[in-house]
């Protein structure tokens, strides 16, 4: 039966389906929960994988992660995302897929590279057959294409058809050093699972979606999933990631939320409406504002560079931030910490001052 709810029902829903109310427990039932934490470099504050696992955990261990990875193996990495390994066949079935694609402009493009630099995949998976796991600069070799510049990937070409190989199955990501990945055959990464065809596979994903948001449009209409609850949301404050699910699609976070966010990290700065890298707020079940924290990892401080919106309990959800990553809050530019009220001690024979609690 189609469940409608009211726009202030479905920010409940939105939420607690994402499991932003405190009801999060652990690493690995999160990740499952989500059904995957998006990937990215850039960190001005923390990874996004970190930020969302925090805006829902609090403060946990960030070495959990890289044990359920690349030690239990609870976890795989797979085309920038991370996801439950029982989820592998629903991930095979689209790996099968882009092997067989082959309509796009896209497709063709990647069909025309791998005939063109035959030579260099067969020398790719031959050394990680005999050598594997083995970084990416690991495959400096004659055969490797000539640099042309692309978008995302600039020259160096090797990244190129891993990420390639990787999309097809053929590679995968078997562990990390420091940022760089790890290469090996995928097939001595990933356990063996059954074969999911991809219409079912779709059906599956589609249905794991939904069940993750909580509440989508349709015909004009907030429908809900039938499992997730609409009671009111604890009052929590937290600062949520740019790829955060519950804003990662602009246009239902701001038809839901009344919130219109965008990344402006590649806008050029003069046209930058907020900041390079602002956070939404999140309290209870609103979006009041968003601010731009950053570490500064020399210092170990939190700074914030800016501030927007009902900023009222962003203290509250920057000290948990600080707390998280260890980090010492800092003062907003401009303003400085007050002096702390000079007294004499009064007079004593001995030459050692006296005990005080350490600082």
């Amino acid at each position: 039966m189609r469940r409608v709810v009211s726009p202030e029902q479905a920010r409940r829903i939105a939420v607690r389906a994402q499991l932003l109310d405190g009801s999060a427990k652990n690493v690995l039932e999160t990740v499952r929960h989500l059904g995957f934490l998006q990937m990215d470099p850039i960190a001005t504050v923390a990874t996004p994988q970190q930020l969302v696992l925090h805006s829902r955990l609090g403060s946990f261990d960030t070495t959990e992660l890289d044990r359920l990875l690349w030690e239990e193996r609870k976890l795989f990495e797979y085309d920038a995302f991370i996801y439950p390994i029982e989820d592998l066949p629903l991930q095979k079935a689209r790996m099968a897929r882009f092997r067989r694609a082959n309509t796009l402009k896209r497709d063709r493009w990647i069909r025309d590279f791998l005939r063109e630099n035959a030579r260099f995949r067969r020398h790719i998976l031959r050394e990680l057959e005999q050598d594997g796991p083995k970084l990416s600069r690991d495959f400096e070799h004659e055969l490797m294409p000539a640099g042309q510049a692309h978008r995302w990937w600039g020259d160096r070409q090797v990244r190129l058809m891993l990420d390639i190989l990787t999309a097809r199955g053929e590679v995968a990501v078997a562990g990390r050093v420091g940022k760089q990945r790890l290469w090996d055959l995928a097939e001595r990464v990933f356990p063996e699972t059954e074969t999911v065809p991809w219409r079912e596979a779709e059906r599956e994903l589609k249905r794991r979606r939904q069940r993750a948001l909580g509440v989508w449009r349709e015909r004009g209409e907030w429908v809900a999933h039938p499992d997730v609850s609409d009671e009111p949301v604890p009052d929590r404050a937290v600062l949520l990631s740019p790829f955060d699910r519950l804003v990662h699609d602009r246009d239902r976070a701001e038809a839901l939320f009344d919130f219109h966010y965008r990344l402006e990290m590649y806008v050029p700065q003069a046209k930058r409406e907020f900041g390079y890298y602002v956070l939404p707020l999140l309290v209870g079940d609103r979006l009041p504002g968003r601010a731009e924290p950053r570490l500064d990892r020399k210092t170990g401080t939190l700074e914030l560079l800016g501030a927007w919106g009902d900023t009222s309990r962003l203290d509250e959800a920057l000290t948990g931030l600080a707390e998280f990553l260890g980090a010492e809050r800092a003062l907003p530019r401009g303003r400085k910490r007050p002096a702390a009220p000079r007294t004499r001690a009064p007079r004593r024979k001995a030459s050692r001052p006296p005990r005080g609690r350490r600082r």
